[in-house]
Order: structure tokens, then sequence, then C-alpha cells
């Protein structure tokens, strides 16, 4: 089997689970979410985009209900036994046959928390799978729970996390020759996501994000490309990832002259991410960490520059995005703590007069102060 972690892994991952069960006094767990899944058993799909549900008791055993085209994919990348599939026809329901397979499993009348917030449960199949479990059992809402066991890092992770570190490095070098005057936004694209391929990594589980001139003030990819000008700027967000554990980086790079207004961007964005790295240690917040970026962007006059976040926790993701919770905002009361990998962005646009500066990399937490992940310094990049 295709398995990326050792067998002993994800037992420890599943006692992690049961404790958090037992704790909150749940029959079994309904998950939705593709990186719980991952996590708990390797399993590896973008089957997603349809119904599919793993079933957790509280003893330990697992189910998992997916379509047929993902029998064979559960098979060969996880550790789940039990398979059951649901069969496209039209007018099919998979919600009451997952109430059937709750029933097989002696669930009638049990608490059952199921995973809400995520991507692989729409509304639409959520609105379904209320109407045949209301009845049914006591329902809880257990989002977050698999989510929060994933934010602390075991050190078989953390080497996954290091390696997507060490490619999304590879990517930048590789961008830099090309990041010059009349060099295409294309071919940067290609060289960056060609790298972390040749290196052995993954797709990323969001697009690059690419933008020069006015588009460098974007925060999200878009379609269409350009050529770089004489005197331009670059905005470049992406990831290295390895077995699907992301690490992100972001930084402007400017071609030719660095105007004054870069220069002070430049220099707040840096002055605020190292502030934010003194934040970044056991005893303080998530809160904490957004603070100490918000009073140092303040402290230059650039507060309506700024964006309301300033980074997130990375790990295992899967489409639509890399970005994982907690996040570094206003009020965030969940404590740093060791072993985790959190990405931590500055982004500063200036809509006034066009200007872009962004600085951004990924980190290990540890009892002190964090490792940056990058070998790259913080030092401005103009080509």
């Amino acid at each position: 089997m295709a398995l990326h972690f050792e067998r002993s892994e994800f037992d420890a991952r599943r006692d992690r689970l049961l404790i958090e069960m037992a704790d909150k006094k749940l029959d079994a767990v309904l998950l939705f979410a593709q990186e719980s899944m991952y996590w708990l058993t390797g399993y590896d799909t973008f089957g997603f985009c349809f119904f599919q549900c793993l079933v957790v008791k509280a003893d330990g055993s697992m189910v998992l209900l997916t379509r047929s085209a993902d029998l064979r994919q559960a098979r060969h990348t996880s550790t789940i036994e039990n398979i059951v599939l649901w069969t496209d026809r039209q007018g099919a329901n998979p919600a009451i046959d997952l109430r059937n397979l709750l029933n097989d499993l002696d669930l009638l009348g049990a608490r059952i928390g199921v995973e809400y917030d995520t991507h692989g449960l729409t509304a639409y199949n959520g609105r379904r799978m209320d109407e045949q479990l209301q009845t049914f059992g006591q329902i809880a809402d257990a989002s977050g729970i698999v989510g929060r066991l994933r934010l602390f890092k075991s050190p078989a992770e953390v080497a996954k996390a290091e390696k997507a570190a060490n490619l999304a490095d590879d990517a930048l070098d590789a961008a830099l020759p090309l990041i010059k005057q009349g060099g295409d936004e294309g071919n940067i694209l290609a060289a960056m996501q060609g790298a972390v391929f040749a290196g052995g990594g993954d797709y990323p589980a969001n697009e690059y994000i690419i933008g020069s001139g006015a588009d460098a003030l974007l925060c999200r990819y878009k379609a269409g490309r350009r050529k770089l000008t004489k005197n331009d700027q670059l905005t470049l967000e992406w990831a290295g990832v390895f077995h699907h554990y992301h690490a992100p980086m972001m930084r402007t790079v400017l071609t030719g002259k660095v105007s004054k207004r870069h220069q002070e961007l430049f220099d707040a964005s840096r002055a605020a991410l190292l502030a934010v790295e003194k934040a970044m240690m056991p005893g303080n917040t998530f809160g904490d960490v957004f603070d100490a970026h918000a009073r140092t962007l303040e402290a230059h006059n650039l507060t309506k520059h700024r964006l309301n976040a300033c980074g997130y926790s990375v790990g295992a993701r899967f489409t639509p995005s890399w970005m994982d919770m907690p996040m570094f905002y206003q009020g965030n009361p969940e404590p740093i703590a060791p072993n985790m990998t959190l990405f931590a962005h500055m982004i500063i646009m200036d809509s006034e007069t066009e200007t872009a500066m962004t600085l951004g990399r990924t980190y290990l937490t540890t009892e002190s102060a964090p490792k940056p992940l990058s070998r790259h310094d913080l030092d401005l990049i103009v080509q």
C-alpha cells in the first residue's frame, strides 16, 4: 500500500482521536474532510468532491462510505479495511446509504459527531444528511476535532514539512533567473512548479499566486499572463509540497530600480515579520502574533494598507486551499505551542500608489524561538 507513515503513526493518531471522542461522549464521528481522512488513515484522493464519509466508532473501528471510483484508491493508499459503496444512479441519495450503514453499525440512538465545517460536505449534502439523521440519534457538531489534533505535528510530520520547505526554496531558486525585464509569468510559474515536481513533490492545494505590475497587489490567483517591464514588481505566493504537507513562502521581487515607496514598505514588512517571530513562542497566543504584526505596521503608518490576518497553520491539506486553522488574527486565543508548522506573511498593498510588498515564510515552533524552515534570507530581492 502507498502509505507515507508507519502503521504505528496511524495507530497513535487514532488513539488521540478516540480520547477526544470519549471526552465529548461521542459514540461515533462522521468525517468528511479529506485532510482528516488522510491524517487518520492515509486515504489519498480528490474524490471528496462527491459524497463520502469515514465513520469512526468509539471502539476504534472505521468504515468508509464512498463511490466505486475510489474503492481501489482507498485500498491502495489507506489503512481502511471496511469500505462500503453507494451507487451512482438517477435520483441517488447517499445520505440514505449513510443512515443504513450507521444502522448496520448498531448506532441507532447513539450520540454522533459530524464534521460539518469542511469543503468535503456541501450544504446540499449536509441538508440531505440532516434530514436522514434528525430522528436517528443525537447529532453534535464535531467540526475541528481532528483539525486541532493535526495542529500538533509528530516528528514524522515535521520531516515532511522540512522536505516541503526545501522544495519551496528550490522553486524560488528556479524562478529568480527568469524574473527580469521581458520575463514571462507563465515561464516563471512553470519553473517553480517544475522544481517541486522534479524534487519529488506534489501539486499544491491551491494555485500559486503570481501577479506583476498592478496585479502584484492581488492576493489570489487569476487567469492571464503578462511580461515584466524594466522597473516592475512581481508578487509570488507559493508552497513546496511533499506528501500533501505544505510549506508556503511569499515574496515581492523587484526588477530595475527600487522606488522609495518600495523600500519603505519592505523595511516595514521585514520589521513586522521579525516582530512576529518574537511573538511566535509558547506563552503567547495566535492573537498576540497578529498584534505584533499590527503594532509594527501601525508604527510605520501602514494600518490602512495591511490585511486583517497575517498567517495560519499549515500541514497536509487538499483542494481548494492550503490554509489551515487556526489563523493569526485579532483576539484569537489559541496558544502557541511547540511542534506547530505556521506560515507568517506580511502583506502591504498600497492601492493609492499601486505599490506592493510581501514577505513570508514557514516556521516550526519550538520550546523557545521558532525555527524558519527556509534557507533563504529576508533581504529585498532586486533583479
